[in-house]
């Protein structure tokens, strides 16, 4: 459990997040679970991630059973798991179909969506499925792409903007896009006395070295390779040791592209291409935030780390609005259907 998000949630939407394991919520015979038309949920993905070297036998992977429950005992009409894109192609999809057919969700939608279709500055993609009982949630999801990679232009197979784009698309939105307005951060710690954005645009104390190693891959879109090339000297020896793996590690973001996936630990360069574009530094708070998609007036609880924790593990405001707006129009199906 994270106090400090749903204390985000509560700042943000009122004092409505309830905080506590699922599994003992609903064990306890004194709590009741209120009706409700919709259940959405993202049961932890760390048992799914790729990132989980250890992934078969994670408990977490189980807990799409309670999300589950909830969908049964709150009688929902709709409901909306999302996860990484490995749920897709888990074992336990095929149980998940199972359980929600015996519910009276049959058939169910899937789709793994990418971010930047639909206007965040990142490339992120995430899984969700979408049950309905009284009509196929196929016919309103996936949602319609709003944006488009300008580069699929001008490749040989060409991109077809007719199919699957809503009308007129837009390019995807880049880093350029998203952080170019704001000035040189200041401090280390987050501003309290200040006003969005700047609260949350503050850098680190980097040591001597480090900053040697940023100064010495200037340009944007390089990485430790290029620092290994450059400057061998100052390379960490685990990373000459490792000639091969990803590219991302120690890079530096391009500004006329949308970023990569943003984690819990952006502002530590070794963890992933996390250096800003141009200047000697890893992105800041506020910066991550914005290339989530999260607006500047949206207000965060916790310390430094809390918060990003929050915005790395959130799903992109843009996309959860894209897939909402789908669940909105399966609900206005049945209730047109009942008038």
């Amino acid at each position: 459990m994270n106090q400090y998000a749903a204390d985000t949630y509560n700042e943000n939407y009122g004092n409505n997040c309830v905080v506590g394991d699922i599994v003992d919520l609903l064990a306890d015979p004194h709590i009741e679970i209120p009706n409700a038309d919709i259940v959405i949920g993202g049961p932890p993905c760390q048992g799914f991630s790729l990132l989980n070297k250890k992934r078969d036998g994670d408990k977490r992977r189980s807990l799409w059973r309670p999300f589950m429950e909830v969908v049964e005992r709150s009688g929902a009409e709709v409901f909306v798991m999302e996860n990484v894109p490995q749920l897709l192609n888990s074992e336990e999809l095929e149980e998940i179909e199972q359980y929600a057919t015996r519910l009276g969700f049959f058939p169910l939608a899937k789709a793994k969506l990418c971010a930047a279709d639909y206007g965040v500055p990142q490339i992120r993609y995430r899984a969700f499925i979408i049950g309905c009982r009284s009509t196929d949630p196929n016919s309103n999801f996936p949602p319609l792409k709003t944006h488009y990679n300008p580069s699929d232009l001008n490749s040989t197979k060409g991109l077809n903007l007719q199919e699957g784009y809503v009308k007129n698309p837009q390019p995807w939105t880049t880093v350029r896009d998203a952080i170019g307005d704001l000035p040189e951060p200041r401090g280390t710690e987050i501003r309290k006395d200040i006003d969005p954005p700047l609260n949350l645009h503050f850098g680190r104390n980097p040591t001597k070295i480090s900053m040697k190693r940023y100064k010495s891959i200037p340009d944007e879109g390089m990485n430790r390779f290029d620092l290994q090339r450059i400057a061998p000297d100052i390379t960490p020896k685990c990373w000459k040791n490792k000639k091969s793996g990803g590219t991302d590690l120690f890079g530096r973001l391009w500004w006329d592209r949308p970023s990569v996936t943003i984690r819990t630990e952006f502002f530590k360069p070794e963890k992933g291409r996390y250096l800003h574009p141009v200047e000697h530094r890893p992105i800041t708070h506020r910066e991550a935030a914005r290339i989530q998609s999260f607006p500047d007036s949206f207000r965060f609880v916790g310390s430094k780390i809390e918060i990003a924790k929050q915005i790395g593990n959130a799903v992109p405001p843009l996309l959860g609005a894209k897939v909402a707006e789908c669940v909105e129009k399966l609900l206005r199906t049945k209730s047109n259907k009942n008038d």
